[in-house]
């Protein structure tokens, strides 16, 4: 073919090219640290929530279970049931009125 060398030489690597493709690399990783979605446990209102099912499920549930042992064992159906589960409703809410009056 053509044994002449063409009329310019082709570029070289140009320092300040080098230095901006180390930056954007390093925004990127920066970026991409930034935009990582981030693993946490429950909220503290989920939290407070929980607590609250959980103080009002526990009050019903304990109340019924232990009026119905009553009528169980004393034979007074369904009375110590009524009672118990009565007053497992009231506790339950006394429990919640209790954690809803703390200041956060």
């Amino acid at each position: 073919m053509n044994d002449e060398k063409p009329a310019r030489e082709p570029i070289g690597e140009d320092a300040r090219i080098d230095a901006l493709e180390e930056r954007l690399s390093a925004a990127r990783e920066r970026e991409e640290e930034r935009n990582r979605p981030v693993v946490q446990g429950a909220s503290e209102s989920e939290k407070l929530g929980n607590r609250v099912l959980s103080y009002l499920l526990g009050g019903i549930l304990g109340g019924a279970l232990v009026g119905w042992v009553i009528d169980l064992f004393a034979g007074t159906s369904p009375w110590g049931l009524l009672v118990m589960l009565f007053l497992g409703i009231v506790v339950g809410f006394r429990n919640i009125i209790g954690i809803s009056n703390r200041r956060p």
